[in-house]
Protein backbone atom coordinates (compact mmCIF):
# COMPACT_ATOMS: atom_id res chain seq x y z
CA UNK A 1 0.00 0.00 0.00
CA UNK A 2 1.10 3.99 -0.90
CA UNK A 3 -0.06 6.15 1.34
CA UNK A 4 0.10 9.79 1.34
CA UNK A 5 0.45 11.81 4.02
CA UNK A 6 0.87 15.97 3.68
CA UNK A 7 -1.08 18.97 5.53
CA UNK A 8 -1.31 22.71 5.15
CA UNK A 9 -1.25 25.83 7.08
CA UNK A 10 -4.29 27.72 8.11
CA UNK A 11 -2.73 31.05 7.21
CA UNK A 12 -5.78 32.10 5.02
CA UNK A 13 -5.54 33.89 1.74
CA UNK A 14 -5.11 30.62 -0.25
CA UNK A 15 -3.21 31.76 -3.48
CA UNK A 16 -2.30 30.46 -7.16
CA UNK A 17 1.10 29.79 -5.64
CA UNK A 18 -0.32 27.62 -2.95
CA UNK A 19 -2.47 26.22 -5.47
CA UNK A 20 0.29 25.27 -8.01
CA UNK A 21 2.78 24.53 -5.91
CA UNK A 22 0.56 21.95 -3.54
CA UNK A 23 -2.80 21.61 -3.92
CA UNK A 24 -3.45 20.61 -7.24
CA UNK A 25 -1.14 17.80 -6.82
CA UNK A 26 -2.05 16.57 -4.30
CA UNK A 27 -5.74 16.39 -6.17
CA UNK A 28 -4.11 14.26 -8.95
CA UNK A 29 -2.41 12.14 -6.27
CA UNK A 30 -5.90 10.99 -5.29
CA UNK A 31 -6.08 8.02 -7.68
CA UNK A 32 -2.79 6.31 -7.43
CA UNK A 33 -2.09 6.22 -3.55
CA UNK A 34 -4.09 6.53 -0.55
CA UNK A 35 -3.98 10.18 0.88
CA UNK A 36 -4.55 11.63 4.11
CA UNK A 37 -4.51 15.51 4.12
CA UNK A 38 -4.27 17.99 7.02
CA UNK A 39 -5.33 21.31 8.00
CA UNK A 40 -2.03 21.91 10.47
CA UNK A 41 -3.62 24.01 13.37
CA UNK A 42 -1.12 22.89 16.08
CA UNK A 43 1.51 23.54 13.27
CA UNK A 44 -0.43 27.53 13.43
CA UNK A 45 0.28 27.85 16.66
CA UNK A 46 4.44 28.01 16.73
CA UNK A 47 3.73 31.38 16.10
CA UNK A 48 0.82 33.62 17.62
CA UNK A 49 -2.63 33.77 16.70
CA UNK A 50 -5.97 35.06 16.79
CA UNK A 51 -8.57 32.36 18.05
CA UNK A 52 -11.68 33.67 15.85
CA UNK A 53 -8.68 33.80 12.48
CA UNK A 54 -7.44 30.55 13.24
CA UNK A 55 -11.24 28.87 13.38
CA UNK A 56 -11.75 31.03 10.08
CA UNK A 57 -8.34 30.25 8.40
CA UNK A 58 -8.78 26.78 8.96
CA UNK A 59 -12.29 26.46 7.37
CA UNK A 60 -10.79 28.41 4.12
CA UNK A 61 -8.08 26.52 3.68
CA UNK A 62 -10.24 23.61 3.94
CA UNK A 63 -12.95 24.82 1.56
CA UNK A 64 -10.07 25.57 -0.98
CA UNK A 65 -8.86 21.94 -1.00
CA UNK A 66 -12.12 20.45 -1.58
CA UNK A 67 -12.93 23.16 -4.24
CA UNK A 68 -9.90 22.30 -5.63
CA UNK A 69 -10.95 18.57 -6.33
CA UNK A 70 -10.01 16.93 -3.44
CA UNK A 71 -12.39 14.44 -2.50
CA UNK A 72 -12.89 14.02 1.41
CA UNK A 73 -15.31 11.02 1.15
CA UNK A 74 -12.33 8.90 -0.76
CA UNK A 75 -9.59 10.55 1.30
CA UNK A 76 -9.10 11.77 5.02
CA UNK A 77 -9.34 15.20 5.08
CA UNK A 78 -9.68 16.91 8.63
CA UNK A 79 -7.41 19.77 10.95
CA UNK A 80 -4.46 18.43 13.06
CA UNK A 81 -6.05 19.51 16.96
CA UNK A 82 -9.03 16.82 16.38
CA UNK A 83 -6.74 14.39 16.16
CA UNK A 84 -4.66 13.80 19.90
CA UNK A 85 -2.23 10.93 18.54
CA UNK A 86 -0.20 13.45 16.82
CA UNK A 87 0.81 15.13 19.86
CA UNK A 88 1.28 12.48 21.81
CA UNK A 89 3.59 10.32 19.06
CA UNK A 90 5.08 13.76 18.86
CA UNK A 91 6.12 13.83 22.54
CA UNK A 92 7.66 10.23 21.81
CA UNK A 93 9.59 11.76 19.03
CA UNK A 94 11.00 14.62 21.16
CA UNK A 95 12.47 11.83 23.08
CA UNK A 96 14.18 9.85 20.38
CA UNK A 97 15.25 13.13 17.89
CA UNK A 98 18.50 14.86 19.31
CA UNK A 99 19.25 18.16 20.01
CA UNK A 100 21.95 18.19 16.97
CA UNK A 101 19.44 17.31 14.45
CA UNK A 102 17.17 19.92 15.30
CA UNK A 103 20.11 22.47 15.66
CA UNK A 104 20.29 21.83 12.27
CA UNK A 105 16.95 22.81 11.09
CA UNK A 106 17.22 25.75 8.88
CA UNK A 107 13.59 27.18 9.00
CA UNK A 108 13.66 27.52 13.04
CA UNK A 109 16.19 29.75 12.09
CA UNK A 110 14.73 31.50 9.71
CA UNK A 111 11.15 32.13 11.62
CA UNK A 112 13.27 33.27 15.11
CA UNK A 113 15.41 35.46 13.39
CA UNK A 114 17.10 37.44 15.54
CA UNK A 115 14.99 36.98 19.02
CA UNK A 116 16.08 33.33 18.60
CA UNK A 117 16.05 33.37 22.86
CA UNK A 118 12.39 34.15 22.59
CA UNK A 119 10.80 31.79 19.98
CA UNK A 120 8.68 29.34 21.96
CA UNK A 121 9.35 25.68 21.95
CA UNK A 122 7.10 24.68 19.83
CA UNK A 123 8.76 26.87 17.08
CA UNK A 124 11.83 24.75 17.84
CA UNK A 125 10.30 21.29 18.20
CA UNK A 126 7.97 22.05 15.02
CA UNK A 127 9.77 19.21 12.87
CA UNK A 128 9.44 16.82 15.31
CA UNK A 129 6.05 17.42 15.78
CA UNK A 130 5.87 16.90 11.24
CA UNK A 131 7.67 13.82 11.44
CA UNK A 132 5.15 12.53 14.08
CA UNK A 133 2.17 13.81 11.27
CA UNK A 134 3.79 11.41 8.63
CA UNK A 135 4.89 8.40 10.33
CA UNK A 136 1.21 8.37 12.68
CA UNK A 137 0.04 7.25 9.40
CA UNK A 138 2.93 5.03 8.50
CA UNK A 139 2.96 7.17 5.06
CA UNK A 140 5.25 5.66 2.10
CA UNK A 141 5.19 9.05 0.18
CA UNK A 142 4.95 12.96 1.06
CA UNK A 143 4.79 15.50 -1.32
CA UNK A 144 7.30 18.38 -0.47
CA UNK A 145 8.66 21.60 -1.55
CA UNK A 146 12.63 22.17 -2.01
CA UNK A 147 11.85 23.93 1.76
CA UNK A 148 10.47 21.15 3.04
CA UNK A 149 12.43 18.49 1.98
CA UNK A 150 14.87 19.02 5.57
CA UNK A 151 12.47 18.30 7.47
CA UNK A 152 10.96 15.17 5.49
CA UNK A 153 15.01 13.92 6.41
CA UNK A 154 14.52 14.24 9.65
CA UNK A 155 11.63 12.16 9.88
CA UNK A 156 13.29 9.39 7.63
CA UNK A 157 16.33 9.77 10.76
CA UNK A 158 13.60 9.61 13.27
CA UNK A 159 11.51 6.65 11.80
CA UNK A 160 15.08 4.95 11.86
CA UNK A 161 16.42 5.81 14.92
CA UNK A 162 12.71 4.60 16.50
CA UNK A 163 13.39 1.27 14.59
CA UNK A 164 16.91 0.56 15.55
CA UNK A 165 16.53 1.95 19.62
CA UNK A 166 12.99 -0.49 20.39
CA UNK A 167 14.01 -3.03 18.01
CA UNK A 168 11.71 -3.44 16.06
CA UNK A 169 10.61 -2.49 12.42
CA UNK A 170 7.63 -0.37 12.69
CA UNK A 171 8.10 2.96 11.22
CA UNK A 172 8.60 3.02 7.07
CA UNK A 173 11.35 5.47 5.95
CA UNK A 174 8.72 8.14 3.78
CA UNK A 175 9.94 9.03 0.41
CA UNK A 176 9.91 12.83 -1.09
CA UNK A 177 7.24 13.38 -4.39
CA UNK A 178 8.84 16.78 -5.57
CA UNK A 179 6.67 18.59 -7.72
CA UNK A 180 8.74 21.06 -9.81
CA UNK A 181 6.91 23.21 -12.67
CA UNK A 182 5.87 26.06 -11.52
CA UNK A 183 6.33 25.25 -8.12
CA UNK A 184 7.31 28.61 -7.20
CA UNK A 185 5.12 31.15 -8.34
CA UNK A 186 6.39 34.56 -7.56
CA UNK A 187 4.91 38.36 -6.94
CA UNK A 188 3.17 39.67 -10.31
CA UNK A 189 4.60 42.67 -8.97
CA UNK A 190 8.59 41.66 -8.03
CA UNK A 191 9.69 38.66 -9.98
CA UNK A 192 12.88 37.85 -7.79
CA UNK A 193 9.80 37.44 -4.59
CA UNK A 194 7.89 34.20 -4.07
CA UNK A 195 3.79 34.88 -4.38
CA UNK A 196 2.84 35.73 -0.74
CA UNK A 197 -0.43 36.20 0.77
CA UNK A 198 1.78 38.87 3.22
CA UNK A 199 2.51 41.11 0.88
CA UNK A 200 1.23 44.41 1.30
CA UNK A 201 -0.57 45.09 -2.11
CA UNK A 202 -3.04 42.29 -3.26
CA UNK A 203 -1.74 43.19 -7.13
CA UNK A 204 1.23 41.16 -6.26
CA UNK A 205 -0.86 37.77 -6.11
CA UNK A 206 -3.85 35.68 -7.40
CA UNK A 207 -5.76 35.07 -4.88
CA UNK A 208 -8.23 31.23 -4.81
CA UNK A 209 -11.30 33.65 -4.75
CA UNK A 210 -10.73 36.51 -6.74
CA UNK A 211 -13.31 36.80 -9.97
CA UNK A 212 -12.53 36.85 -13.27
CA UNK A 213 -12.76 40.72 -13.25
CA UNK A 214 -9.67 41.17 -10.70
CA UNK A 215 -8.02 37.94 -12.29
CA UNK A 216 -7.86 39.74 -15.74
CA UNK A 217 -6.81 43.11 -13.80
CA UNK A 218 -4.16 41.54 -11.88
CA UNK A 219 -2.44 40.26 -14.58
CA UNK A 220 -2.88 42.98 -16.87
CA UNK A 221 -1.11 45.35 -14.29
CA UNK A 222 1.51 42.48 -13.92
CA UNK A 223 5.08 43.94 -14.16
CA UNK A 224 7.01 42.85 -17.43
CA UNK A 225 10.01 44.19 -19.18
CA UNK A 226 9.62 46.51 -22.55
CA UNK A 227 11.35 43.43 -24.85
CA UNK A 228 8.96 40.85 -26.61
CA UNK A 229 8.60 36.95 -25.32
CA UNK A 230 11.60 35.16 -26.34
CA UNK A 231 11.33 32.35 -28.43
CA UNK A 232 13.39 29.85 -26.17
CA UNK A 233 14.16 29.29 -22.26
CA UNK A 234 17.32 30.73 -22.31
CA UNK A 235 15.79 33.75 -23.53
CA UNK A 236 14.44 34.31 -20.06
CA UNK A 237 17.85 34.88 -18.11
CA UNK A 238 18.12 38.43 -16.29
CA UNK A 239 13.78 38.36 -16.73
CA UNK A 240 12.50 37.09 -13.98
CA UNK A 241 8.80 39.00 -14.89
CA UNK A 242 8.64 37.31 -17.94
CA UNK A 243 10.12 33.87 -16.75
CA UNK A 244 7.21 34.02 -13.79
CA UNK A 245 4.11 34.60 -16.30
CA UNK A 246 5.69 31.84 -18.73
CA UNK A 247 6.19 29.76 -15.83
CA UNK A 248 2.37 30.02 -14.67
CA UNK A 249 1.23 29.84 -18.13
CA UNK A 250 3.30 26.37 -19.09
CA UNK A 251 1.96 24.89 -14.64
CA UNK A 252 -1.89 26.11 -16.00
CA UNK A 253 -1.67 24.82 -19.56
CA UNK A 254 -0.20 21.68 -18.46
CA UNK A 255 2.74 22.24 -20.75
CA UNK A 256 6.61 23.28 -20.69
CA UNK A 257 8.01 26.77 -20.56
CA UNK A 258 9.44 25.88 -23.85
CA UNK A 259 6.82 25.22 -25.39
CA UNK A 260 4.91 28.60 -23.86
CA UNK A 261 8.17 30.60 -25.43
CA UNK A 262 7.98 28.86 -28.93
CA UNK A 263 3.89 29.89 -28.98
CA UNK A 264 4.22 33.46 -28.10
CA UNK A 265 7.61 34.01 -29.58
CA UNK A 266 8.45 37.50 -30.71
CA UNK A 267 4.69 38.60 -29.41
CA UNK A 268 3.60 41.33 -27.32
CA UNK A 269 3.07 41.02 -23.06
CA UNK A 270 -0.62 42.73 -24.13
CA UNK A 271 -1.06 39.65 -26.36
CA UNK A 272 0.41 36.99 -23.68
CA UNK A 273 -1.52 38.51 -20.79
CA UNK A 274 -5.11 37.98 -22.97
CA UNK A 275 -4.34 34.61 -23.51
CA UNK A 276 -2.95 33.88 -19.76
CA UNK A 277 -6.12 35.40 -18.49
CA UNK A 278 -8.27 33.53 -20.24
CA UNK A 279 -6.23 30.18 -18.99
CA UNK A 280 -6.28 31.39 -15.43
CA UNK A 281 -9.81 32.40 -15.32
CA UNK A 282 -10.92 28.87 -16.78
CA UNK A 283 -8.84 27.29 -14.30
CA UNK A 284 -9.47 29.22 -10.84
CA UNK A 285 -13.17 30.53 -11.72
CA UNK A 286 -15.20 27.71 -10.76
CA UNK A 287 -12.92 26.75 -7.53
CA UNK A 288 -13.34 30.27 -6.10
CA UNK A 289 -16.95 30.01 -6.98
CA UNK A 290 -16.56 26.90 -5.26
CA UNK A 291 -15.05 28.07 -2.15
CA UNK A 292 -17.52 31.15 -1.96
CA UNK A 293 -20.25 28.43 -1.87
CA UNK A 294 -18.72 26.47 0.79
CA UNK A 295 -17.50 29.94 3.17
CA UNK A 296 -21.67 30.45 3.09
CA UNK A 297 -22.33 26.91 4.85
CA UNK A 298 -19.49 26.78 7.33
CA UNK A 299 -21.74 23.97 9.21
CA UNK A 300 -20.98 21.63 6.45
CA UNK A 301 -17.57 22.17 6.80
CA UNK A 302 -16.91 21.64 10.11
CA UNK A 303 -18.72 18.25 9.37
CA UNK A 304 -16.86 17.38 6.79
CA UNK A 305 -13.70 17.99 8.72
CA UNK A 306 -15.03 15.87 12.10
CA UNK A 307 -15.74 13.22 9.99
CA UNK A 308 -12.34 13.15 8.23
CA UNK A 309 -10.82 13.43 11.93
CA UNK A 310 -12.56 10.28 12.99
CA UNK A 311 -11.84 8.11 9.69
CA UNK A 312 -8.08 9.85 10.85
CA UNK A 313 -8.18 8.21 14.37
CA UNK A 314 -9.34 4.82 13.68
CA UNK A 315 -5.95 4.52 11.54
CA UNK A 316 -3.50 6.61 13.86
CA UNK A 317 -4.44 4.66 16.96
CA UNK A 318 -3.95 1.20 16.22
CA UNK A 319 -0.20 2.52 14.82
CA UNK A 320 -0.04 4.57 18.41
CA UNK A 321 -0.84 1.64 20.49
CA UNK A 322 2.06 -0.34 18.36
CA UNK A 323 4.42 2.47 19.51
CA UNK A 324 3.31 2.55 22.89
CA UNK A 325 3.52 -1.17 23.45
CA UNK A 326 7.36 -0.84 21.77
CA UNK A 327 7.98 1.67 24.37
CA UNK A 328 7.09 -0.04 27.72
CA UNK A 329 4.27 1.75 28.26
CA UNK A 330 1.34 0.27 30.18
CA UNK A 331 -1.74 -0.30 27.97
CA UNK A 332 -5.46 -0.86 28.91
Amino acid sequence: MRRIFSGVQPSGNLHLGNYLGAIRNWARLQSDYDCVYCVVDLHAITMPQDPAELRANTREVAAGLIAAGIDPETNILFNQSQVAEHAQLAWIFNCVARLGWLNRMTQFKEKAGKHRENATVGLYAYPTLMAADILLYKATHVPVGEDQKQHLELARDIAQAFNSMFAIDLFPAPEPLIFGQAARVMSLRDGSRKMSKSEASDFSRINMTDDADAIAAKIRKARTDPEPLPGDEAGLDGRPEAANLIGIHAALADTTVAEVCARFAGQPFSTFKAALTELAVAELGPIGAEMKRLAGDPGHVDGLLHAGAARARALARPILDEVSKAVGFLMP
